[in-house]
């Protein structure tokens, strides 16, 4: 496709959404005045040399403008944000994939752009969010850039099939939005079926993503079992929970298609299982979830890791990591009612590398809070030299320099 053929159809597309979306704004904006919610955030980091990086130092600000007007039965959900990292080197850059705030692709409409992208600075914005959604007795149809989880487990979720979180993010107050339409119908207090329809733009090639989901609880256990197309390929997923002597026993899985790069095709196999419960430890909360992961798009060892790197899963932002087998543990304690204590432990299996992240947070009142932390990678930093001269990473955590954050979130 052409650089002149793929502006005009992300133009098309974006006159499109405008045309759905624009009266039904106009009239919302003149029904009430709504509400606009904001969120800022300033993280300031520094990171140590490391085997493939060198020692830098940066500052990302994230401000977001939330509002959601409804008439009726009818709610426009909106969001629009900007984030500014400014940084000492190039490869301090990464921070903002660090901290969630760079979207994993695949944006449709084009509802983002780039203001400023320079050596040391960087300036962008999108809108997050631009959803028009209905309410019909039981049932709910919403079309737009809006937020969709189909998660059972509660880090590495292979099976949702939208959008997942980076385990690694300390920040996780919004999920991103993606372009869908969706139909939901609650058929029971207990049993309700999702719909949804995502086209997708990866690398100047669309897919498209239609599935259907049922959930249902029945006593201890919660089911949902959901299947279609995902990426034009078809696709299944389960994901069970249930309760025993107060552990949360969780897991979920996905059997997919997959179009090789070479033409051919292979069956991708995904899961996860875990367990989380909540103690008391000295009159304080202990908040324990304990993770292992298969996934067939991960590399079996750090030889594969380049390929995963390049792989189309992962250019549709479809991997959390990047291994083939992977365990996660965090801690969540609460010290005191302002102090929190946090440890995070990502381990690859297959290298072996493990990712540690500790971190406090203090809330300064309850819509600002002070947050500390750190990563730091421990395994193999480099492979040994390529025949080409080039230097690759000999684990998947192991490059990882130690790497520090102090950060400032307000609510307003």
């Amino acid at each position: 496709m052409s650089r002149t053929s793929s502006t005009r159809s992300r133009a098309v597309r974006v006159a499109f959404l405008g045309a759905a979306l624009g009266a039904v704004t106009a009239e919302l904006a003149s029904a009430q005045s709504p509400e606009i919610r904001t969120y800022y955030l300033n993280v300031a980091s520094g990171a140590a040399e490391g085997p493939l990086s060198e020692a830098g130092a940066a500052d990302l600000q994230r401000l977001r403008f939330m509002s959601s007007p409804s008439l009726g039965p009818v709610t426009l959900d909106l969001a629009y944000e900007h984030i500014l990292l400014l940084t000492s080197t190039a490869e301090a850059g990464r921070v903002s994939g660090v901290f969630g705030v760079s979207p994993a692709g695949g944006e449709w409409w084009g509802l983002q752009g780039t203001l400023v992208d320079g050596d040391n600075v960087s300036w962008e914005h999108r809108l997050d969010r631009l959803a028009l959604s209905l309410a019909v007795g039981d049932s709910e149809v919403s079309f737009g850039r809006q937020p969709i989880s189909w998660a059972t487990t509660l880090l590495l979720t292979p099976a949702d099939p939208f959008a997942p979180f980076d385990p690694e993010d300390p920040f996780r107050e919004y999920r991103t939005g993606v372009d869908a339409a969706r139909l939901r119908a609650f058929l029971g207090a207990f049993t309700d079926v999702d719909l949804v329809v995502r086209p997708s733009d990866i690398q100047g090639t669309t897919t498209v993503t239609a599935l259907g989901r049922l959930r249902s609880a029945v006593g201890r256990w919660e089911l949902a079992g959901w299947g279609g197309a995902l990426h034009d390929q078809p696709a299944v997923g389960l994901g069970v929970t249930v309760t025993v002597g107060g552990v949360a026993l969780r897991g979920e899985g996905v059997l997919r298609g997959e179009e090789r790069e070479a033409g051919d095709h292979a069956t991708i196999v995904r899961f996860t299982v875990g367990a989380d419960r909540n103690v008391r430890l000295g009159e304080r909360d202990l908040y324990l979830v304990a993770e292992y992961q298969r996934d067939g798009f991960g590399a079996r060892s750090a030889d594969g890791l380049p390929d995963v790197l390049l792989s189309r899963a992962f250019a549709r932002g479809e991997l959390q990591v990047l291994g083939r087998h992977t365990a996660a543990l965090r801690g969540t304690y609460q010290l005191h009612p302002l102090w929190t204590t946090e440890l995070l432990l990502l381990g690859n299996l297959g290298d072996p590398s493990v990712l540690l992240a500790p971190a406090a947070s203090y809330s300064l009142e309850d819509n600002l809070e002070l947050r500390f932390g750190l990563f730091l990678g421990v395994g193999a930093g480099t492979a040994p030299e390529d025949p080409d001269g080039s230097t690759l990473p000999g684990s998947e955590y192991g490059p990882i320099p130690a790497f520090a954050y102090a950060s400032f979130t307000a609510f307003f």
